[in-house]
Order: C-alpha cells, then structure tokens, then sequence
C-alpha cells in the first residue's frame, strides 16, 4: 500500500486529471482559499494556484429503499441549487444532518460529511411499532407540533422514513390476547387509550377484548391475567383492593372479600381492582358425615364471628370467605355393643338425643354406650371413644377413678371404662421390665438369667423395651417350676411368696422382688439380675487364690452343688426366708474361700499336691466330732441354704517359681514313665523282629524251591522255542527274497512307465509355452504396429489440420506476400537506386560469372 504522503505528492506533481461520469474532485484555490467540486465527466488540467486536496471520488449513490445521512449539509434554494457565498465557498448548515433518500447521484461539496452510511429502510411489519423519541421541537406532516422527548409509536405495516428530530429507541410487539385471558395496563404518563378514555399517570386497567392489542407509547403491560374456570366443584375467593362496581353492577368495598361460583359466570378475570386469594372447592358431605361451620355467614352476608353452625350430610356447599370447619368434615359416630363415647358440655343446653330430655350445664360429662349413631350439636364436644376391653382370666387391667384416684385390677371379664374412669400405667424399673420381655429364663442364676448391665455404670440402656411395654395392662409373670418369686405390696405393707409352677398377677401397688447377684469368675458383685429363685440342685463355680505355709500362690478353680431346702411351701414365714439374703452367691463364695484359705494355708504345697481334694471337702463341711468323718452338706439357716458338694476343675500355680518345680515334677514323672514304657516297647519289638526273622527264612527256602521248578520248565519251553525260531526264519528267508524280487521288478516297471508319461508331459509343456510365446510375440508386434500406424495417421492429420488452420488464420494473400517480399524489397530497393540489377556475395563463396557477364553487357555477340 502507497503512503498517503506520496499519493498527495503524486497528485501535486500531475496537471491533468480525468475525472469519470458520476465522479467528483476537490480543488483548492490557493489564492482565494476557497475550494469547489468539479464533477465528471471531464478533463480537468490544473492551475498553478490550484491544489487537488482528494483522489478522485465516486458520487453516493442511494438504491431504492436505503437512506444516508449527511452532517454539515450545503444549503439549497427552492429550486435545489446550491448557495454559494460572496467568494464562490458552498454555504453549510453546521452542526446539521440531512436524511437523503433515493435520488440522482450526487457528490459531497466541500465540508460534507457521510454520518450514516448508507443503510435499507426499516420495514415494520404489521402488529408491530416503532418506539421513537423527539429530539427537537419541530412541526410534522400533519401540522401538529411535537415538542423535545415526546415519544411516539409509528405502527406497521409500513417502511420508517428517519427524521433528523427523531430517534428509534426501540421497538414494540403486538400483544395476542386469547379467550379467556385479559391484559392489564398501567399508564405511565396522562394519556389516551385507544378507547378514547383519558388516562392519568398509574392508572391501571383490564383491556379484555379478544385479538391483537397494540400498548400505546404510554401504556405499559403489567401482567396477563389468565381465566379462572369455575366449574360446580370450584370457586374462586376474591378481596377487594378499593371499592368499585363490579362487572354484574354490585358495588364492593375496600377489603370485601366474597365468593365467585359458577352461578356468577363460567370464567373469572380479576379485575383492576380486584385480589384473587385461592380457589376453593367444594364441601361435600355424605349421609354418614357432619361438619361444624365457624363464623357463618347470616342472612345479611356478614361472617357471625365467634358462632357456630352444625351441617349434616348428604349436602355440598362452599365455604363463604371468613368461615372455617372445625376438625374439618368428620363421620358420624356409629357405635357398637361394646363401644362407647365420653361427651362434655361446653354450653347449658336441653339434650333431646336422651329420653326424657336432660338439661345439660357446661361442664358436665356423660357416656353414651351402642348401638346406635350420634351426631354431637355444637354445644357438646367429643371427649373420647371407648371400646370394652375383652379379657380372658388370666388377663387384666389397671383401672383408675378420675374422681377419687382410685385404681384397682379389673382381670377375668369384658370390661368398658366408664366416664370418670381413664386406664392407669403401672411404672416398673427398667430392669424388671427387660427381665420380663426377655426370652430367656428369669430364674436367678447365669445358666437362666439374662445378663444385665447396670445403665448408670456402662451407660448402655436398653430403649426398645419401653417401645414395646404396655403399662397399662396386668402385669403377669409365669413362676418356672422349682422356682419362687417374691411380691411387695407398698400399699399393705405385705409380701407374699410364690412357688411354681404358677401365675403371677401384680397388683396396682405390688411389685418384684429384684435379686442382685454375684456372677463371673472370680465372683464380682451386682453382676446378675433376677426376679425368680431357682431351688433346685444347681452348680456355683469360683475361682480363689490360696497361698501354702511354704508361701507357694495356687488358683483354684472351684464348682459348688447348692440348693435351697424348705419344707412347707405354705409356710409364709419360712418362704419369706428365702430372699433374706439379697445376694447369696456372692456370700456362699466367700465364706467357702475364707475356709479354704484357711485351711490351705496350714500346710504345705506338697501335701496339698497330693490330698488337694480332701483337704478342700474338710475345709468346706467340716469334721463331725462324732463320726470323725467329713460331713456331707452344709446348711445356712438364713436363707435355708444348703451345699451338697464341691469339686475341683483345676489348679494352677500363681507363683513363677512354684509353677517351675511343679513343672519339674511333673516333667521327672512324666520322664519315668516314657522310659518305661519305651523299655517295654523295646522288649516287645525284639520279639517280634525274632518271629519275623524265623518266617522270612521258611519263606526264603520255600521260594527258593519254587524258583527252580519254575526255571527247569522254562528250560524246556527255551529249546522248543529255539527249533521253532530257526525253522521258520530260514522259511521267513526265502520268502522274503522272492518276495523283494518281485516287488523290485514290479517297481522297475512302474518307474518306466512314469518316466515315459513325465516326458511325454514336460514335451507337451515346452511345446504349449513355445506356441504361447511365439503367439503373444506376434500379437504384441501387431499390436505395436498398430499403434505406430495410429500414431503416425493422428500426427500426421494433427500436422495437417495445424497447417491447415494456419494457412486458413494467416489467408492466401498473406501467404503470398511473405513468400514475394524479400524479393519486392530488393526490387524496391534497386529501383530507388537506380540499378536495373546487383549480386550481393559474402565473398568466400564461389561464384559463376561466365554467363553472368553476357547477362550484364547483353547479348554483345549477337548483334550484326
């Protein structure tokens, strides 16, 4: 690309321009300082004085349907023509713009400008307008007069022509108002509507008609209202936001609400001026419903606050705005035999559902037992329903009188609580209740009873039995065979003991017995949790540390055989001795440890080695000073406890040092006994080694013998096998011979033959290849002949045609000349000359002048 400067350069240097049809230039007078427009087509040649300060230009030229526009246009008369000033300069509007359509080309005088460049016309189409804004006060077409930001709508179909005093500040679309739906519009200045309603600012209103609306350039859309279907089912609840007049002619209030149903009209749109709150349905009620309406509406169509109306089914209505159901639609109650309901009055009221009427005081309670159906009137409410308890004899209930406190067990009987009666929670502790909803044994011992963890030591609890306790109902408990269980009665200040097999029914104020019991090993208190005495023989086991007079440390696992001996079981007295001791276990175990270590710690480790388990029996029962013998039980008259026996599962040193010597003797003991019996194994396997022995030669003799009976036959067998082998192979020779003779002369035969046939094939081969060759031979040649005579016939009819065409391009005449004219040139040039012949020769060819002379003298010989 040229520099600018040098094209400026370029144009100052040149004195002549050409300048094109619809073309214009740029000149300056440097004398006057005034510039023109010279337009094509023409020749311009430049002054001295002159400069041309633009390349040559092409004229704007408009199509049809576009617009330019010009800044600092130049000013024209009425007949179009340009004002030019005193000294020739084009006068300017400064500061202005002109719209050009669609003309004539034209040039840009000097000082215009091109601010829009050529643009196509905006076309509106039809249910659309232009949004324009006035930028200056001017008088249109229809000789109204529109003031700076007046805003206005040019509405399609049609093509904007721009103004210089207007500006498109957006564009608006046509708005489709379906059935059923409605616009809503608020002025945003003092306006007219197209229904030729004036309008002030903010005011809003409801255009319902069906078709295209187009919103004036003052009006706004606030929202499409869409219809509310009102069917027999629905209605729709309406608040006024101002008082107006509706479209049936009421007049509403500011903040009335009411209802609209289908019986008003099909469709609601909300008005202005009108708030829609919901869409309510229908109340339907069948023939075994009822329902109480708060604040009905009264006969003057206003809510009667604080009232309330009782609706009985079958019946469909619609709630009135402000009303309310209470416990919304409800069934009748329809009661049973054995079924009933508690009612209290709220008001003083004539109850005409008893025979004879009563009169009813609020506060009063009633029962109303089945069959029959009831509907509570507004005045009564509905306390609860009861339903009688069927009860088998051994189930029961706690029943409490709510007007005295009462409780007592109701076992055995179908039973209906009555109107002052409510059914009362018999509390139990945590431990009772899992030891009853357990499966397992509840006696006391670990063999039975459930293990329990004490919740506020291990912060473990148990929190699906209270899911599943029902304290409401007897508390029974089935007492195990040879078991007991102790009841309290807190009320009485009783306790009564109960053996089984049998079943226990808690009184309201009775409760269990709990045993806390001892359990592992070593024995730890409060382990073990029971609510039943198991009697029978059963096995206590421990675990002591015992220390002997030589200070050697033993643990001794113990197991006692105990049970509880009672002779009347009617005798309350003496069954009440039973649970005297709350934890006998643990008692038992340390009063036979404390004897035991007592008495083990008398004598030493090597005695008790050795006499362990009477030493333990006579520390456990005692010496009968009669008898001297050990006693054979033992018996704690507190409780009637008795101990049959006592065994010894293990014993183990505690000491390292004593547990070595034990091991030691143990280990010696075991030593003398593995040598024995290794000796005696020893004398027992030499025998049976001799016996082996002695069998093995009687064997070895008696094979011996068989073996040379069996090798004189195979002798035998050996020659007989021999002469049979050498007579048939001399057979086997000779016919072997003949036959190889035969075979090879049979073969030299076939091999003949298949040498003739190879021949044969390998001279029939050579001789088709031969033949093959030597014809694709001729075929190639051939072919290669042919393509030479192709060849040679299209270059030559190529050359031809070449020729041809040459000959036909260049004609006859030319051809003629260019073959005669080295000839007229030299015959041209000899008569501008004057010589009527020459011979030009580059002097080193020969050349014949013999005739030559009689040529140029003429025929001299010849004349007379």
């Amino acid at each position: 690309m040229l520099n600018p400067l040098i094209n400026s350069r370029s144009r100052q240097n040149r004195s002549m321009f050409r300048i094109p049809p619809y073309h214009y230039l740029h000149v300056l007078d440097q004398t006057t300082n005034v510039t023109r427009l010279e337009t094509g087509p023409q020749t311009f040649v430049k002054k001295d004085n002159e400069m041309v300060l633009s390349k040559t230009e092409k004229m704007v030229v408009v199509p049809p349907r576009h617009f330019c526009v010009i800044s600092n246009p130049a000013m024209t008369d009425e007949n179009k023509q340009v004002l030019l000033d005193n000294l020739g300069q084009v006068r300017l509007h400064h500061a202005e713009d002109e719209v050009r359509l669609q003309q004539v080309p034209f040039p840009l005088y000097p000082g215009e400008e091109i601010k829009v460049k050529i643009t196509l016309l905006t076309v509106v189409p039809a249910l659309s307008a232009l949004r324009l804004k006035v930028t200056r006060d001017f008088t249109d077409e229809d000789n109204q007069q529109r003031r700076a930001g007046d805003e206005m709508l040019f509405e399609g179909p049609g093509t904007y022509i721009p103004r210089k005093e207007i500006e498109v500040i957006g564009q608006h679309k046509a708005i489709i108002i379906k059935p059923n739906t409605a616009v809503k519009l608020r002025a945003t200045r003092e306006t007219t509507d197209k229904n030729g309603v004036n309008r002030v600012a903010g005011e809003e209103w409801m255009v319902k008609k069906n078709g295209s609306y187009l919103p004036g350039v003052y009006e706004e859309v606030v929202v499409t209202c869409t219809a509310y279907f009102l069917t027999d089912k629905t209605a729709v609840h309406v608040a006024a936001t101002q008082t107006f007049t509706d479209e049936k002619g009421r007049q509403r209030k500011s903040g009335e609400e009411y209802l609209i149903t289908v019986d008003d009209m099909e469709a609601f749109i909300p008005g202005v001026y009108e708030n829609v709150i919901e869409t309510k349905g229908i109340t339907t009620l069948t023939n075994r419903q009822y329902c109480i309406v708060v604040n009905p509406v009264g006969a003057n169509g206003k809510p009667q606050l604080g009232a309330k109306k009782l609706v009985k089914g079958e019946k469909s209505f619609f709630l009135q705005p402000g009303e309310l159901l209470e416990n919304g639609v409800q069934d009748i109650f329809i009661l049973g035999e054995n079924e009933g309901i508690v009612l209290k009055a709220l008001e003083a009221h004539k109850d005409t559902f008893a025979n004879p009427p009563v009169d009813r005081k609020p506060g009063d309670n009633w029962m109303l037992t089945g069959p029959l159906e009831y509907i509570p009137p507004v005045e009564v409410i509905v306390l609860s329903t009861r339903k009688a308890f069927p009860l088998h004899q051994n189930e029961g209930i706690y029943v409490r009188n709510t007007n005295t406190g009462k409780v007592r067990a109701v076992v055995g009987k179908t039973y209906m609580l009555q109107e002052d009666e409510e059914l009362w929670e018999k509390q139990l502790p945590l431990i009772v209740k899992t030891l009853l909803s357990s499966e397992s044994h509840t006696a006391a011992d670990k063999h039975y009873a459930k293990e329990w963890k004490n919740p506020n030591k291990e912060n473990v609890q148990d929190d699906t039995v209270g899911d599943t306790w029902d304290g409401t109902k007897v508390v029974t408990f089935q007492v195990p065979h040879n078991a007991a269980v102790q009841l309290y009665d807190y009320k009485s200040k009783m306790s009564r003991v109960v053996f089984g097999p049998d079943l226990v029914m808690l009184g309201p104020d009775e409760q269990f017995t709990q045993l806390s019991l001892s359990a592992g090993n070593p024995k730890k208190p409060n382990m073990w949790k029971a609510i039943a005495l198991w009697l029978s023989p059963i096995f206590t086991s421990d675990v002591i540390t015992v220390e002997t007079s030589d200070h050697a440390r033993l643990q001794l696992d113990l197991q006692y055989n105990r049970h509880f001996e009672i002779e009347d079981l009617t005798n309350q007295v003496e069954a009440s001795k039973l649970f005297c001791v709350g934890d006998f276990v643990g008692d038992l175990c340390k009063a036979m440890a404390s004897r035991i270590r007592g008495a083990v710690s008398s004598i030493t480790f090597d005695d008790f080695h050795k006499n362990s388990a009477k030493i333990i029996e006579v520390a456990v029962f005692g010496m009968n000073p009669e008898t001297r013998k050990v006693r054979e039980r033992i018996k704690f008259p507190a409780n009637n406890f008795v101990v049959t026996s006592v065994d010894i599962k293990s014993v183990e040193p505690v000491d390292q040092r004593t547990r070595d010597s034990l091991l030691k003797s143990v280990t010696l003991a075991i030593e003398i006994t593995t040598q024995s019996q290794e000796a005696a194994a020893r004398r027992e396997a030499e025998r049976h080694e001799q016996e082996s022995q002695g069998k093995l030669e009687r064997q070895r003799i008696e094979d011996e013998a068989t073996s040379e009976k069996a090798r004189k036959k195979l002798l035998a067998l050996q020659a007989e096998s021999a002469a049979i082998e050498s007579t048939g192979q001399a057979k086997a020779e000779a016919f072997s011979r003949a036959e190889a003779a035969r075979i090879e002369a049979e073969a030299a035969v076939q091999e003949a033959k298949l040498k003739a046939q190879a021949h044969k094939i390998e001279t029939e081969a050579e001789l088709k290849r031969m033949n093959a060759a030597r014809e694709a031979d001729i075929k190639f040649a051939l072919e290669q002949n042919n393509l030479e005579v192709e060849k040679a016939e299209k270059m030559a009819k190529i050359e031809t045609d070449k020729f041809n065409k040459m000959v036909t391009v260049l004609g006859t005449k030319t051809i003629q000349a260019m073959a005669s004219g080295p000839q007229d040139h030299q015959v041209k040039m000899l008569q501008s000359l004057g010589l009527s012949s020459t011979l030009i020769t580059d002097g080193r060819t020969p050349i014949n002048l013999l005739n030559t002379a009689g040529g140029l003298l003429g025929n001299v010989g010849t004349q007379p």
